[in-house]
């Protein structure tokens, strides 16, 4: 009879303990594909423009501006590579494909080491600058002419 009410008595305690710890609630936390489409969209960005050779050329004064070696280029496939080297190793490639009739979908996807940077603001400063050489591109400015 006692060890049928210790079994109770643990049953009873088991139970309560579950139903505690199921009842509180966690935030809801991300999935791989929500994941995904965060860091997608904060590396691409689409320009009123359908010159892929201009967009490519761009792209690589962009990445040397900012301290990266192109490694390869291929403007028929509309894609850089890049790696910088200071303290660290970032590989960057950009990519440049047409989207509908008048734009392009321009894509920057960084690694450091073998992972993803994931910071918004990395992103934020390549097309910052990549936006202003497409500017200057477009209105046939040559940036030495403004001390840059």
């Amino acid at each position: 009879m006692r060890n049928s009410i210790k079994t109770v008595v643990l049953w009873c305690t088991f139970a309560i303990g579950m139903g505690l710890t199921s009842g509180c609630a966690s935030a809801p936390r991300a999935t791989d594909g929500e994941v995904a489409l965060k860091l997608r969209a904060m590396q691409t960005r689409a320009y009123e423009t359908t010159d892929l050779n201009k967009a490519i050329r761009t792209a690589m004064a962009t990445l040397q501006d900012l301290g990266f070696v192109v490694d390869n280029a291929d403007s028929e496939l509309g894609s850089v590579t890049a790696t910088k080297l200071d303290k660290y190793v970032i590989k960057m490639t950009v990519t440049a494909r047409p989207r509908g009739k008048a734009q392009l979908l321009v894509r920057a996807n960084a690694q450091y080491n073998v992972l993803p940077v994931e910071e918004a603001s990395f992103y934020q400063q390549f097309f910052s600058a990549y936006s202003k050489a497409m500017f200057l591109e477009a209105q046939q400015v040559d940036p030495a002419a403004l001390g840059q």
